[in-house]
């Protein structure tokens, strides 16, 4: 069998922070690195040392269905206010930097958990959803993306058909296209968008050697997927060729995510962890890691 990885650079990680539950959708905002600490309730900022600081905190959230309040996804509204996925409970939740508020209720769109997500410069969200009951054992079956204006109506992007476990979602610099990695179909597609914000022409940009799970682009036209079965972080070109590979060790760190930060953007921040099925041995064990690798290409002005 030929290797997927036999003509790329590697590039060697270097850990930044640990002690983290199932950590998950780096951001890099404001000039420092953000993550999901999934399982415990949080979205955390690292300064440049890898201390982190807890900016939401949501433990103390009753979510609406008796679950958990699970961030996955976040973004930043033009006005500032902070935007996060409530997994399980399918709900946007606002952050204003003191209190948080329903944002939006995707709860009779969504058909299973929601994932990750991406908002545009109008405070459009585009958001991902496994479709399914993953952690209730369910077999997988293609969903919508969803989609929440910034007059906060939502909607399901029927027309789309539907994706295949949707999960790391971007938006170019430039506006004009929307990636998504379909984690249940080994492929990362691609979607032109429109200065109002509406996605067509969806097509296939590249086919994976593995399942593809959080996502970043660069402005050489690269998508940057997290691999954590393999397990790696890989760079693909349009047309699935693999330039760049940072590899893990699969007993400390299966990547799940990744983003271009630092004040080039030329900084592939990794998030990884080793217990993302079990809530409560991810908390025990707290195996969830950041990692740093020094790359070639810049972030510039990709969402996130």
């Amino acid at each position: 069998m030929t290797d997927p990885f036999a003509d790329a650079v590697d590039i060697a990680p270097r850990e930044l922070s640990r002690g983290y539950t199932w950590a998950e959708c780096p951001r890099w905002h404001d000039g420092a690195f953000w993550f999901s600490d999934m399982y415990h309730h949080r979205i955390l900022r690292l300064d440049a040392a890898g201390t982190p600081e807890t900016i939401v905190d949501l433990s103390t959230r009753t979510p609406v269905n008796g679950g958990e309040t699970i961030p996955g996804g976040f973004g930043w509204l033009p006005d500032g206010r902070l935007i996060v996925t409530s997994m399980h409970e399918r709900l946007l939740l606002a952050f204003d930097g003191e209190s948080l508020t329903e944002y939006a209720d995707l709860r009779e769109l969504a058909t299973g958990p929601i994932n990750d997500m991406v908002v545009d410069a109008d405070g459009r969200a585009y958001v991902t959803q496994l479709g399914f009951e993953l952690f209730a054992g369910e077999s997988p079956k293609d969903s919508d993306l969803l989609i929440v204006e910034p007059d906060g109506t939502a909607s399901a992007l029927t027309e789309l058909g539907g994706f295949a476990g949707a999960n790391g979602i971007a938006v170019s610099g430039d506006g004009s296209r929307v990636v998504t990695a379909e984690a249940f179909a080994n492929r990362i597609t691609v979607l032109d968008r429109d200065e109002h914000g509406r996605l067509g022409n969806r097509r296939v940009f590249a086919e994976t050697p593995s399942l593809p799970d959080g996502i970043c682009l660069d402005d050489d036209g690269g998508v940057w997927a997290g691999l954590p079965a393999v397990p790696a972080v890989a760079r693909i070109t349009e047309g699935g060729a693999v330039t760049d590979i940072v590899r893990f060790d699969a007993t400390q760190a299966l990547p799940p995510a990744c983003v271009l930060g630092g004040p080039d953007r030329r900084t592939l921040f990794v998030c990884a962890g080793l217990d993302v099925m079990d809530f409560e041995e991810s908390r025990r064990n707290r195996n969830g890691t950041i990692w740093t690798a020094e790359v070639r290409t810049s972030g510039g002005g990709n969402r996130p």
